[in-house]
């Protein structure tokens, strides 16, 4: 009897002990994120007219000094792979010694110092059937990948979905692996992602890029990533710069990711635009030359022959955490939003839950089909990632009306166009609807405007 209670106070002690453990954060090794000759960090970019072509990237060793992607229609009889065509890869290498990676804010000049030394290539498959299955593999002419499926746009503006998501940037491995395979789940027909900044903490950390390939996984190689760049993909490289004050974009981002290169020059590839079955999407960089870009952005604008515009950068023009203002960037470019009827603005950067909209919209909106209800732009602030602020008042202050707020949540956004109307639906990590709304197109161009919160939790 003795015995069987020592036993029993034994295991309540150990299960004790187990519940009061303190969470440790993985820890991975030196070399973890380092290439090898098998082609990784695989992902697919529109570059051009997403009905004809697509771009792919990948990386490897340096050992790797030349690349090939392989293309062919998609075809139940696995015997499709025998009338792929090969296509030269742009090659490049990345080396860069004494990167700055993990910077201590409270000591600016103590620092983690990391090396880049390996190869990126870059295929744009061109000249393709609009709304056609292909499947692609990419490597060396020996070490090849898997097969990969993707679909092309449709030349009119037939339906379609995409995801948005705001910053993954903390806990990227961890916790936004999760969010985004979810988010896969509940969407799997999506043409696309939009990434709305902050998709790593440091800029230039090779670790940090490889927890972000890693947490998505089969889903960059696969659908096309549409990124932005957020103030966390601007960091120094050198001592030199910390000393300066000099911020600079990640190194990795022109070399890893292929995207338009139709923006502002000095910053292409982090901002640009492209027409996708009825929509124009137009990704602004929102860290640097924004009086640059609000000139650029009025001539896209100006000429869109679509039905629905969408417009995605990081700061929002009306911030939802505490601290933050981005009064500089409201003044220059929403006046051109207002102008021009831009439908949706996808935004990240605070780290919480905001959606609401500026003039012309109905303050008592009943919930449901209210198609007198009218509106402008709608604004939307999401994090995906483990960080959390809390919400902040005050879009009043600057004639604005939030409609929802939401803290401590890791949320994914899903986003279908059907001819004249908008749906938008905000999912929790775990697959609970936590917003949604309609937007219907009249002839004019002002958008009617449904509000379906009282759906969501």
């Amino acid at each position: 009897m003795k015995k069987l209670s020592l036993l029993l106070l034994l295991l309540f002690l150990g299960f004790d002990m187990v519940s009061q453990r303190v969470y440790k954060k993985p820890k991975f090794v030196k070399n973890w994120s380092k290439p090898g000759k098998h082609p990784d960090h695989i992902v697919l970019n529109f570059s051009d007219d997403p009905s004809t072509s697509i771009s792919v990237t990948w990386r490897t060793s340096k050992e790797i000094k030349i690349g090939y992607g392989e293309i062919a229609l998609s075809a139940p009889n696995p015997a499709f792979i025998s009338t792929a065509n090969t296509i030269r890869a742009n090659t490049t290498n990345l080396k860069f010694d004494n990167v700055v990676g993990v910077i201590d804010r409270k000591n600016p000049k103590k620092t983690t110092f990391n090396s880049l030394d390996h190869n990126y290539h870059s295929v744009t498959f061109k000249n393709l059937k609009p709304n056609t299955m292909y499947g692609y593999r990419v490597g060396d002419g020996e070490i090849w990948s898997e097969w990969i499926q993707f679909k092309t746009a449709k030349k009119v503006g037939e339906p379609f979905s995409f995801l948005y998501v705001g910053d993954a940037q903390n806990y990227i491995l961890e916790l936004w692996s999760r969010l985004i395979r979810e988010g896969y789940k509940k969407a799997p027909t999506a043409s696309f992602i939009i990434h709305a900044g902050d998709l790593i903490n440091d800029a230039h950390e090779e670790h940090q890029w490889h927890e972000w390939f890693m947490a998505g996984g089969w889903i960059h190689r696969s659908l096309p990533s549409i990124p932005v760049p957020g103030n966390h993909e601007y960091n120094p490289q050198i001592q030199n710069d910390i000393d300066e004050g000099i911020k600079r974009l990640s190194l990795q981002w022109n070399n890893q990711f292929t995207l338009p290169d139709n923006g502002v020059e000095g910053i292409k590839e982090t901002n640009y635009y492209l027409d996708y079955q009825g929509v124009r999407f137009i990704a602004l960089n929102s860290n640097i030359l924004i009086e640059e870009q609000a000139k650029w952005l009025e001539k896209v604008l100006s000429d869109n022959p679509n039905k629905w515009t969408i417009a995605t950068y990081h700061h929002p023009i009306f911030s939802a955490s505490r601290g933050r203002d981005n009064e500089i960037l409201r003044g220059l470019w929403k006046p051109l939003f207002d102008k021009y009827n831009v439908d949706l603005a996808l935004q990240g950067h605070d780290h919480t839950y905001t959606r609401g909209r500026v003039e012309p919209y109905e303050v008592n909106l009943v919930d449901g089909e209210n198609l007198q209800d009218i509106t402008g732009t709608v604004y939307v602030v999401s994090v995906s990632g483990g960080k959390m602020y809390k919400v902040k008042p005050g879009w009043e202050d600057y004639e604005a009306l939030r409609d929802r707020v939401g803290n401590n949540k890791q949320l994914f956004q899903v986003i279908s166009v059907d001819g004249d109307k908008l749906t938008y639906k905000s999912y929790t990590a775990t697959g609970e609807l936590f917003d949604a709304f309609d937007l219907i197109k009249n002839e004019n161009g002002v958008n009617s405007f449904v509000e379906r919160k009282n759906e969501a939790l």
